[in-house]
C-alpha cells in the first residue's frame, strides 16, 4: 500500500508507568536507554529474565509526567505483574489504561501526516495521545497512542486513509520486523538472534539492565548462529512453531506469517549452504526462500 493509512491494533494494549521514580525503575529493566525518552523521542525495548531470555517487548513513549508503553494486549497482565515485582519501595505507578489505543500508520507520507520528522524514534503529542515514527526503522511507518473513542477520527482528520491490521502486517514481514510473542518464546528467545541491536532495540552504552550479561557476552564473542528472517512460502502457509528443513536436518523454526510471507528463525549456516548448493529450505509442502532485511548486518 503506497497511500498512507491507519489501522487500529486489537493485539496491543497500554500500560502506563508515571511517578517520580519512573525512570530509574524502568532503567535498570529494560534494554534500551530510558533515560533518552522525552516528548520528542519514543523508544522500543525489551524486558528479559535475569538469565538474558525473552520476557516482553514493547514501545515507550512519554506523555505529560508519565510513560505510555504500547505492548501486547494478551500479555498486558503478565508484564504488569512482572514490573510490579520490581517496584519495591520506588515511587512508581503502574496501571492498564483500557481508554487508550493503538494504532499503525503506514505508507508514503505516513509520518509526516502526523507532522513527525521522518526518523525512527521522532515523537511529538497528538490530540490527547501521543505519535512516533517506529524506533526500530523509520520504513515501518508510524505508531499512535490515542484515546480510544476517538483514534480513528483523529487519524481521519490527519488524511489518513481506514487500512486493516492484516495490510500492516504484510509491511512488516517485509521487512523483517518480530511482533512479540508471536516470533519470540518467553523464557526461550534471545534478543541478537532476533534483530534486536540492529533495530535500535540493545542500547550497549546504557549500563546493566536485567540480562544484560548474557546478551552482551552473545554480541561480543559472536555466538549467534541462528536469525529471524523474512521468507517467500510457495506452497501451504506453515504453523508457527512448525520445523525447517534442509534435507533430513533441521534448519529452523517457522514463526508468524500470512499469505506467501512470514518470518522463520533460520540456521545461517544451512542458509547459506541451501544458497550454495540450490538446495530447498522445506516446511512440510511448502518451500522457503529467505531474504536478508536490508537493515540486518549478519
Amino acid at each position: 500500500m503506497s497511500e498512507p493509512a491507519f489501522a487500529i491494533l486489537d493485539s496491543r494494549a497500554v500500560l502506563a508507568v508515571g511517578g517520580e521514580d519512573r525512570v530509574a525503575f524502568l532503567q535498570g529493566l529494560v534494554s534500551t536507554d530510558v533515560a533518552s525518552v522525552s516528548a520528542a523521542k519514543a523508544i522500543h525495548t525489551a524486558f528479559l529474565t535475569a538469565q538474558g531470555k525473552y520476557l516482553h517487548d514493547f514501545f515507550i513513549a512519554a506523555l505529560g509526567d508519565g510513560f505510555l508503553l504500547d505492548c501486547e494486549a494478551a500479555r498486558l497482565e503478565d508484564l504488569k505483574k512482572r514490573l510490579s515485582i520490581y517496584r519495591l519501595r520506588s515511587k512508581v505507578t503502574i496501571e492498564a489504561r483500557p481508554d487508550l489505543a493503538v494504532a499503525v500508520v503506514f505508507g508514503a507520507g505516513g509520518a509526516e501526516a502526523l507532522r513527525l520528522a521522518g526518523e525512527a524514534g521522532a515523537a511529538g503529542p497528538l490530540d490527547g495521545g501521543v505519535g512516533f515514527v517506529d524506533p526500530r526503522l523509520a520504513d515501518a511507518g508510524a505508531r499512535a497512542v490515542l484515546p480510544a473513542d476517538s483514534a480513528a477520527a483523529t487519524l481521519e482528520a490527519a488524511g489518513l486513509a481506514a487500512g486493516s491490521s492484516s495490510d500492516y502486517d504484510r509491511l512488516r514481514l517485509s521487512l523483517g520486523l518480530p511482533d512479540g510473542s508471536r516470533d519470540l518464546v518467553p523464557e526461550k528467545s534471545i534478543l541478537l538472534e532476533n534483530g534486536f541491536d540492529e533495530l535500535n532495540g540493545v542500547d550497549w552504552d546504557k549500563g546493566c539492565f536485567l540480562g544484560q550479561e548474557l546478551t552482551a557476552r552473545t554480541h561480543y564473542r559472536g555466538l549467534v548462529k541462528k536469525r529471524l528472517m523474512p521468507v517467500a512460502i510457495d506452497g501451504p502457509l506453515p504453523a508457527p512453531g512448525t520445523l525447517v528443513m534442509l534435507g533430513e536436518k533441521e534448519a529452523g523454526e517457522m514463526r508468524s506469517g500470512t499469505g506467501t510471507l512470514g518470518l522463520a528463525l533460520l540456521r545461517l549456516e544451512a542458509v547459506e549452504r541451501a544458497a550454495a548448493e540450490d538446495l530447498a529450505l522445506m516446511v512440510g509442502d511448502a518451500r522457503l526462500a529467505p531474504k536478508k532485511p536490508a537493515w540486518a548486518t549478519f
